[in-house]
C-alpha cells in the first residue's frame, strides 16, 4: 500500500507554487488546509496565474507527468486584450517564436487555439466591466516552457490579462473554489493523468 498522498487546488493568482520563499509573496502555506510533509508542487503555474495545480509526496510524479515519451495536454482560459483575428489563431494554432531561457528562439509546437465565451463561472473582469474589447481563449498545449502562455499571445500582439489552467489530461479543476484543496486517490490520479507505468 503506498503511503504517498495526492492533491489538486485551485491555485488564486498572487500565490507563488512553492512553501518557502525568501520574497514577501504568497505562499501555499497560507492555504487554509493541513498538508502533509514532504509535499511539493507540479507543474507550476506563476504568481499571475491561477488555476489547476497539483501537489504530491510522490518525488517521481514529475519525471512520469513531464518528462516522459507521452506528451501530456493542458488546457488555459486566457483572457487577452483587443479582439483576436483569424491570422492571430492561426499563427498561435501552427507554432510562434518566442524567447526561452538562455535567450534561445524556440518554435511552439502546433496546439488547439479556440475563442470562447467567458464561461458563466468567471466572474467579469475589469477590462469587460469597462466595455474594453477583450478575448476569451482556450488553449490547449502538449508541452508547457517557461511562461509559454504568457509569450505566445504576446508575441502575437495581445497582452494576457488572466491566465488559469483548468486541465491536465483528464485531472481537472471542475467546481473547486479559489485556495480550496481536494484530495485524490492514488489510482484515480494517475488514471485521469493517463499514466500507466508508475507502480
Amino acid at each position: 500500500m503506498s503511503s504517498h498522498r495526492y492533491f489538486i487546488i485551485n491555485k488564486p493568482a498572487n500565490m507563488v507554487s512553492q512553501f518557502v520563499s525568501p520574497d514577501d509573496v504568497g505562499l501555499l502555506g497560507n492555504l487554509k488546509f493541513e498538508f502533509p510533509e514532504g509535499i511539493h508542487a507540479i507543474g507550476r503555474l506563476d504568481s499571475h496565474s491561477e488555476g489547476l495545480l497539483i501537489l504530491t509526496t510522490n518525488k517521481k510524479v514529475t519525471n512520469l507527468l513531464f518528462q516522459g515519451e507521452a506528451p501530456h495536454e493542458r488546457v488555459y482560459l486566457v483572457l487577452v486584450g483587443h479582439l483576436v483575428s483569424q491570422e492571430t489563431l492561426e499563427l498561435l494554432r501552427s507554432g510562434i517564436a518566442i524567447r526561452i531561457k538562455g535567450g534561445i528562439n524556440y518554435t511552439t509546437s502546433p496546439c488547439d487555439v479556440q475563442i470562447i465565451d467567458r464561461p458563466e463561472w468567471l466572474p467579469k473582469a475589469k477590462a469587460e466591466l469597462w466595455n474594453v474589447p477583450v478575448t476569451w481563449l482556450k488553449i490547449t498545449l502538449t508541452e508547457g516552457k517557461y511562461h509559454q502562455v504568457r509569450k505566445m499571445v504576446r508575441v502575437a500582439g495581445h497582452r494576457c490579462k488572466r491566465l488559469i489552467r483548468v486541465s491536465i489530461e483528464n485531472l481537472e479543476l471542475g467546481d473547486l473554489q479559489p485556495g480550496e484543496v481536494r484530495e485524490i486517490e492514488e489510482t484515480d490520479f494517475f488514471e485521469k493523468l493517463k499514466i500507466n507505468n508508475w507502480k
